[in-house]
């Protein structure tokens, strides 16, 4: 199975997971035009054209559904919807006259007859744009609620053509500002920005190194006053139609600095990257073993690794690497947490009126019943941060590396939409076992190890170093 690397892939695979196997019907929303919004029951016929019937039904589907939709200010979505719809006209040099922003008044129905006045006006003078507005107003609308599991999926699921099992797609490199934060939380990013893994494909044949500083992407700056700028979601483009992408590059071991044009493609990563979880023994009676993502079979998968690496020899302790864990399965969370702690609370889901749910350990897993230490980083999110949170409020183990992605508002649920594409976004949300948020903070470390430009040259791993001494004493 492709590996889970950030929030996206794993938004898209759940999706896949809730379009193939029937679920309950648990809220069916009727909106203002009678059209519902409902849980996806098998595979989804071909999408037809998104129209303003659509985004009525995604407006009414979020406002009925979102996990604080009955408290929400809906003029926000409306704005940002009607921003966007301006800007593609001005993009295609087609301004309109009446394309000004409708008084709102905060009556939820009144304010959308005045956005569909106003947006019928508009796309009826600009025909052959109509299909391009729709989508972008939709996606605007769904951005909007300015959360890390809200999607509009469309247009082949979000993935591009050519992303399969085995290939990996973009430039082939990883830096230390991973997709998870790109897309989620990139105010978390720290600079400098470097090259931490070089995978395959252009990157490779260009002949960067793990340690390269990026300077510039495209000209622009990754950092300014240091904080992140746009210019990084370059690193990792996701559709075939991407452009080459332009990096001004340093090595500070030799100080040498140079331009390189890359061209995004499908590659074959290397065998180890395909690998959902890999270990071995760095350390005489220590198991390491990395988990690059919760894949359905993730923890299944971990509970063999160490029973093999147990076989014969006499284990003290056990290093989890979730460095690059973009997420997937809470369930497959929770049941990796189970083997280190039982009769525990991993997590709530709350509604916005504060009604949660306890998420509880699996008490049939068995126990490892060894000493646990948990490398993280800025690019473990979602899933990841919510096993991470739960080894550190119950004490079960200790974090290094840096504090995580902070992309956990909560578990994304897919809504169907009249035009067979599908919204996914929290109906409720996520906190710690001690109730406490993680989105947009991360969890921080009990050992702040950070990964440097020098030692991803020289191939060395502080803060794997760091646990083996945390469980060795």
């Amino acid at each position: 199975m492709t590996v889970i690397r950030n929030v996206a892939a794993g938004l898209v695979l759940l999706l896949a997971a809730a379009c193939t196997a029937p679920t309950a019907p648990r809220g069916e929303t009727s909106s203002a035009a009678g059209t519902v919004c409902a849980r996806p029951q098998g595979r989804l016929p071909a999408q037809t054209p998104t129209t303003i019937d659509v985004i009525e039904q995604a407006y009414h589907c979020i406002l009925g559904n979102y996990y604080s939709g009955a408290t929400l200010d809906a003029r926000s979505l409306l704005a940002a919807g009607f921003i966007a719809l301006t800007r593609e006209l001005n993009l295609n040099g087609r301004d309109v006259p009446e394309a000004t922003m409708p008084a709102l008044t905060g009556d939820r129905k009144a304010d959308w007859t005045a956005f569909e006045a106003v947006y019928r006006k508009v796309t009826d003078q600009v025909p052959d744009l109509r299909d391009k507005l729709a989508a972008v107003t939709l996606e605007a609308i769904v951005a909007g609620l300015g959360d890390n599991h809200a999607r509009w999926v469309h247009g082949g699921g979000g993935s591009p053509p050519g992303y399969y099992d085995g290939d990996g797609y973009g430039l082939g490199l990883q830096a230390n500002v991973n997709g998870a934060q790109v897309n989620g939380n990139p105010a978390a990013a720290l600079p400098p920005l470097f090259v931490t893994t070089v995978e395959g494909g252009a990157a490779r044949a260009a002949g960067l190194r793990p340690g390269d500083v990026i300077e510039s992407i495209n000209g622009s700056a990754p950092f300014i006053d240091g904080k992140s700028t746009p210019a990084i979601a370059a690193l990792y483009p996701r559709y075939p139609e991407a452009g080459p992408v332009e990096l001004r590059l340093l090595r500070q071991s030799t100080g040498r600095r140079w331009s390189v044009t890359l061209k995004p493609g499908v590659y074959q990563r290397d065998p180890a990257a395909l690998q959902g979880v890999t270990s071995k023994l760095p350390a005489d009676g220590i198991a390491y073993v990395r988990v690059r993502g919760f894949a359905p079979d993730a923890a299944d998968r971990v509970f063999k690794a160490i029973s093999r690496l147990r076989a014969g020899r006499t284990l003290t302790g056990v290093v989890l690497d979730l460095r690059g864990n973009g997420g997937g399965s809470a369930q497959e969370a929770i049941r990796l947490v189970s083997a280190f702690a039982h009769g525990k609370v991993t997590a709530y889901l709350c509604t916005v009126d504060a009604k949660c749910e306890a998420l509880r350990t699996d008490d049939t897993v068995a126990l490892v019943n060894l000493p646990l230490a948990v490398l993280t980083d800025r690019s473990c999110a979602s899933a990841c941060e919510h096993f991470s949170s739960a080894v550190k409020d119950l004490g079960i183990g200790r974090l290094v590396g840096t504090r995580t992605a902070g992309v956990i508002s909560g578990p994304s649920e897919p809504f169907r939409l009249s035009n067979n594409t599908m919204l996914a976004f929290p109906t409720r949300h996520h906190l710690g076992p001690d109730r406490e948020t993680f989105d947009r903070i991360g969890v921080p470390p009990d050992h702040h190890v950070p990964l440097l430009p020098r030692d991803a040259a020289a191939g060395r791993d502080p803060a794997l170093a760091k646990a083996l001494t945390l469980l060795e004493k």
